[in-house]
This record gives C-alpha cells, structure tokens and sequence, in this order.
C-alpha cells in the first residue's frame, strides 16, 4: 500500500507555508528565464567563468567545529552504526569575495560536504560579481563550505545529518555554523563589520549526492531560513536510517518527495528557488522503482512534481556522465548560480 500523506503535516506545511509568506522576505521578480528542463552533453567544456581570468580576488579562512561542542549533532545519536566512523570535529571553510563591502549584511551560500567544488564557487564569484553583463553578475555573497560528520549512507553521522527528513540540519547550519563564523577571530579581524543577511531569499544551500537532498531538505522544512536551493545528483531515494524517528511520517525517507505520498504536490507551496540536476549514468539508472534506490528516477520525478506544483524550478539532465561527475559541474555551475540568484536584490 502506497503512504498516505498524514493530515498534521499538511497542516503543519499550511502553516509554515503561510507564516513564511508573511516574511517574504527581498526577493524581486525573478522571471521564467532558464526555468524547466534542460539537456546537456555528452561533450563538455569548463565554462571561462569557472577558471582564474584575472580578477580581484576575496580572502579564505578555515577553521574547525568539534562535533562533541554542538547542540544538535554530537556524533553520538542511537541510530548511529558504532562501525561507521564518526569525525571528532568539522572543517569550515569561509570564503568572502573582493567585491564585499563590511558592514554590509552579505547573501550566503552554504555548501555541504565542503570544501568539495569550492575552487568553482571561488573562481564563479571573482569573475561574476564584477560582470559588466547585468544579466550574468553575481551579489557578492560569502561562501561557508561546511564538512560532513564523517562516513556514509545509512547508520552513518553524514547520513544522519543529510538524509534526515527534518529541519535538524537547518537549525544546526543558522544556530551553530553562522555564529561561529561571525565569531571567528581571524575573520573578524579581517572583517570587524562582517554581518549575514537574515532574509531568507539572501541565503542559499548547495550539495552533491546526499548533499543535494540535504539542501532542498533545509528549505523545505524551514523555508523562513534558507530559499534557495541547488543540488546536484540530488540523493532523492531512500538513504534515511531505518531506525530513525521520521521514518514514521516518511518511511522511505527523501523518496517521499516523488514517491505514493506525493510530497512536494500534495504540501502547499513553498516560496523556494529549486535547481536539481541529474546524470544519465547516475548511481542505481538500472535498479528498478521498487528497489527506491533509483538516482535517474528520482530526480526525473522530483522535477516533474516541482513543474506540476508551479515552483520556479531548473532542471538539467547530463548526458555521457555519472554521479556528481565534476565535468558537468565545469560546465554548469556558473550559469547554475546565475540562474539561482536572479531576483535577488539586497535590503
């Protein structure tokens, strides 16, 4: 018997729905352009703006977060798997572009499993924020790569943080990494006015694999925090610990979006910015739908929703390519992050 989406939380998602749309935060109108599903491959070419062309660039820090100092993921949850290997502390990687102003309340980007991708983001942001092109210029928004808890799958500190259908990861990021960052000594030293916006429209997620999951999770669940979403081979199946609590409302864990329980169509709509990526040789293209373990089927089915749902959304399916193949991320993630902060315009 297929799941059947339980009432409290399509009252729970009303309310959120609602509460959000009360703060709507900055967001301009963004247009349709680059909107629905796209086709690329299977040659590919980096893009010159994901290469060092020259222009000025901003400052990186680095700094660590042991896992036994937060509130939220400790490392030492039940569900954990004691044969999994658990970080003792993360790396956090910060990167503040030229074109930064202090004082000003900077957009954000989070990206997970950092600092994966990170030199692409860097080298998009040097050339884009200075873009004599309106159309292709980038705000200048702080990076913040935030490493995993070690380990992956299910029974797994990674999995628990990504696969999770919860907003867990998302109070973790805006209660535990944003302070930190706007605490960290080096950084303040360099930037004594450093702040984050607090609209949600300013503050983006990006990720791989779980990762990609992760960020749509983040702003599903809080969608007053975090509004805009990128992933990549998005991990759309079912990865959530067996024996973890929200398997009672989603028992196939982020398959649910797509899934007999029509998540992402039968909750209201959320005021999200959702770009999803999927490749042709993606991990389980073969596996059938029973097995919820399918990559292609997933993400197919994850856009498809978001288009029947009305979301701004921009699908892109690689052909010649595999799970978070970096030379679809060379080919794609500077017009990715154009698309994704259209409409943006700071307070």
């Amino acid at each position: 018997m297929k799941p059947i989406f339980p009432l409290h939380r399509l009252v729970l998602s009303l309310l959120t729905c609602f509460a959000t749309l009360a703060n709507s935060g900055h967001a301009a109108e963004p247009g349709t352009e680059g909107n629905g599903d796209h086709l690329i491959g299977p040659k590919y070419t980096i893009d010159p703006d994901l290469t060092n062309r020259g222009k000025p660039k901003g400052k990186s820090f680095e700094f660590h977060m042991p896992l036994a100092d937060s509130r939220i993921f400790r490392g030492d949850d039940k569900t954990l798997d004691p044969a999994k290997k658990v970080r003792t502390k993360r790396r956090i990687v910060v990167y503040v572009p030229a074109a930064y102003v202090d004082g000003t309340e900077a957009p954000i980007l989070v990206m997970h499993d950092g600092p994966n991708r990170l030199d692409l983001v860097r080298h998009a942001v040097d050339n884009l924020t200075v873009s004599k092109d309106p159309k292709r210029r980038l705000p200048a928004f702080i990076t913040i790569a935030v490493e995993n808890g070690g380990d992956d799958s299910k029974g797994s500190q990674r999995g628990l943080e990504y696969d999770t259908m919860s907003d867990r990861l998302a109070r973790f990021i805006a209660e535990e990494v944003l302070p930190a960052v706007l605490a960290n000594k080096e950084i303040r030293a360099a930037y004594p006015k450093l702040a984050f916006t607090s609209d949600p429209w300013g503050r983006a997620v990006m990720g791989c694999s779980s990762g990609g999951a992760a960020a749509l999770t983040m702003g599903w669940f809080r969608p007053d925090l975090f509004r805009r979403i990128i992933t990549y081979s998005g991990t759309f199946v079912d990865q959530q610990d067996d024996d973890a609590p929200e398997e009672k409302d989603y028992p196939f864990g982020a398959w649910e979006y797509h899934s007999g329980m029509k998540l992402i169509e039968q909750s209201a709509k959320k005021p999200l910015r959702i770009f999803t990526h999927v490749s042709e040789h993606d991990n389980g293209a073969d596996r059938t739908e029973s097995s919820h373990h399918n990559w292609v089927m997933a993400n197919e089915r994850t856009a498809a929703a978001l288009k029947k749902k009305g979301y701004d959304y921009r699908f892109v399916f690689s052909r010649g390519s595999g799970h978070c193949d970096r030379k679809v991320f060379e080919a794609t993630l500077a017009d990715t992050l154009v698309w994704m902060w259209r409409g943006y315009r700071a307070e």
